[in-house]
């Protein structure tokens, strides 16, 4: 059991105890150990009772408890709870706004148990009358379910690309090739087939093989004598697995990873992608996927474009312009600009995190943990910044010429669209990320005006996670990012794409507009663990497909160049 699993089911028994009127205080010891594990860096499945109890708000039963997990993957207690709950009612806590107290009400005073009723008790206006709710929860929570049912089947691009792995090294043990294709290679930041490609000349065999494969669930009513369709048990996302001869997989893989669209798209001669793909002759021996895939452009009489823009005929507007080897990397990568640590709610100290990112070949590393206002997140208030930086500041004398701590924060953009520090706090900072963490339920202009402001702030350097979505659990607020962006390149603000999976914010349909108004983007982490910071990946990918290159990209400037820029912008400031 991983740390994650083991604090899911700490916090679902915490939430379900709740829910059944138990034991508070037993209650709150589930909810405090949850929440405080959730930072933990301790190996818990291996941790005995008397080193659990160490640990910050563990108690000796609930140590026990995490013992029972680690030890046998459940827990008696919450099976308990879980046979007293409806699934539907689950299904509830789903839902942005409803928490524990108001899904007891909706369940024991309307006896709405699942999402349906839900639905249709909002849609009557039934839940507007329940005391402590009114319209404005009823409308929230309709427009929670329609994005809920819109994302339904979905996954994000990290699990997507989890599943896909899994698939691929369960297959090979049983067939010559296999090929991820799809959305997941030209990654889509949301999938919901996930489709890989298999060599094979018998068909009939091969059917049988994935039928005799563990935790492969056929649909046999969506399959083919070609096409094997169903889910991998515990993933709520289709799964397609395309069965080719050899002399078919090249063009087909091809075929597959493009969107329709791109597919469409036709060079001067008229002949489309697609029917260059299937006119071709593709099957010379040895030919590599790029030379196979390059063909089929040249055919076309288009120019090659990489896998993850392969979605319109934006790319092929953007390649008028650009070559391929423009688009940023990971190896472009000089250093990372938006991360957290235990000063505030990370799992790694400044210290461990900046030897990691060492250890990633990066040559800075820029500590921006939140401000004040986030005090649910132990935000820092401005003692504890002065503190953090004489840290800082200590742990920059004992590297080298070649690395460097930036010293930053994400400061709260509150209502009014004011950074929540003091401009003398403010001037401490090597850079400011500005981001909105609270009162995510705005109009378009308000959220627009709200961001304008804190754009216009002299000492916002890195616009954050510019709409706050949270993709398949959350809507960004809608703002105008035309003038977002325009505001951005009048005050030589840069704009974060929050390389969180669960963000990825800005989305990438906005990168060309920003790169044709001169503004650069910063591909960040908003890196909480060593593992956060490895989230880039997810950043580059969804920058390469919005056509980001790496002059444009502004965290791939060295160390001096960023130091530079970063002093120069301080300087401006002053005057």
């Amino acid at each position: 059991m991983t740390n994650s699993e083991i604090v899911d089911l700490l916090e679902l028994t915490g939430r379900l105890m709740e829910l059944h009127d138990r034991d508070t205080f037993k209650t709150r010891s589930f909810q405090t150990a949850a929440f405080n594990l959730d930072k933990s860096t301790a190996d818990l499945s291996n941790l005995p009772v008397e080193e659990l109890v160490k640990l910050q708000g563990v108690g000796k039963s609930v140590a026990q408890k995490i013992r029972e997990i680690a030890e046998t993957g459940r827990l008696t207690d919450l099976d308990e709870l879980l046979a007293e709950t409806p699934p539907g009612v689950l299904d509830m806590f789903r839902i942005k706004g409803l928490g524990v107290k108001k899904v007891r009400t909706l369940w024991r005073e309307l006896g709405i148990d699942n999402l349906h009723d839900l639905q249709v008790a909002g849609e009557n206006g039934e839940i507007a009358k329940i005391k402590g709710f009114g319209a404005s929860t009823q409308e929230k929570i309709l427009a929670a379910l329609e994005f809920l049912q819109e994302q339904q089947g979905k996954v994000r691009m990290d699990k997507a690309a989890m599943i896909a792995n899994l698939l691929r090294d369960e297959l090979t043990k049983h067939f010559e090739r296999v090929e991820i294709s799809g959305q997941v290679r030209r990654k889509a930041q949301e999938v919901d087939t996930v489709q890989v490609l298999v060599q094979t000349n018998n068909p009939v065999s091969a059917m049988l093989t994935l039928g005799q494969l563990p935790n492969l669930e056929q649909n046999e009513l969506e399959s083919s004598p070609f096409a094997w369709r169903g889910k991998l048990a515990g993933f709520d996302v289709l799964v397609e697995i395309l069965l080719y001869p050899a002399e078919q997989i090249n063009r087909q893989l091809f075929i597959n990873t493009a969107a329709d669209a791109h597919l469409k798209q036709a060079g001067p001669g008229g002949t489309s992608l697609l029917q260059s793909a299937y006119t071709g002759s593709y099957v010379a021996e040895n030919q590599s996927v790029d030379q196979v895939e390059n063909a089929i452009y040249e055919r076309a009489g288009l120019p090659y474009i990489v896998p993850e823009m392969r979605e319109d005929e934006f790319a092929f507007r953007w390649a008028r312009n650009h070559r391929n080897d423009e688009l940023v990397t990971w190896d472009d990568l000089r250093g990372t600009l938006h991360n957290h640590s235990t000063w505030s709610d990370g799992k790694q100290s400044v210290a461990d995190m900046a030897a990691y990112c060492r250890k990633l070949g990066l040559t800075y590393f820029g500590i921006a943990d939140h401000s004040k206002t986030a005090s649910y997140a132990g935000g820092l208030d401005a003692e504890r910044v002065r503190q953090q930086q004489i840290e800082i500041d200590r742990l920059n004398a004992g590297f080298g010429a070649d690395f460097r701590i930036f010293k930053g924060i994400e400061s709260d953009i509150l209502g009014d669209g004011s950074l929540d520090y003091d401009d003398e706090t403010l001037a401490t900072f090597d850079y400011v990320v500005a981001s909105v963490h609270q009162t995510l339920t705005m109009s378009f202009e308000k959220a627009t005006t709200r961001l304008l402001r804190a754009i216009e702030n002299p000492y916002t350097t890195i616009l954050g996670h510019p709409t706050g979505r949270l993709l398949l659990a959350r809507e960004g607020y809608p703002i105008d990012h035309r003038a977002i962006i325009d505001a951005c390149a009048e005050h030589n603000v840069i704009i974060e794409i929050n390389a969180s999976p669960y963000r990825l914010d800005i989305d990438w349909h906005w990168i060309e507009y920003a790169i044709q108004q001169g503004v650069m983007l910063s591909i960040n982490p908003d890196a909480h663990d060593f593992a956060g910071l490895l989230d880039m990946h997810y950043g580059v990918a969804i920058g390469r497909k919005g056509g980001l290159t790496k002059a444009m990209t502004f965290n791939t400037l060295t160390l001096e160049e960023m130091s530079e820029y970063l002093q120069q912008r301080r300087e401006q400031i002053r005057k």
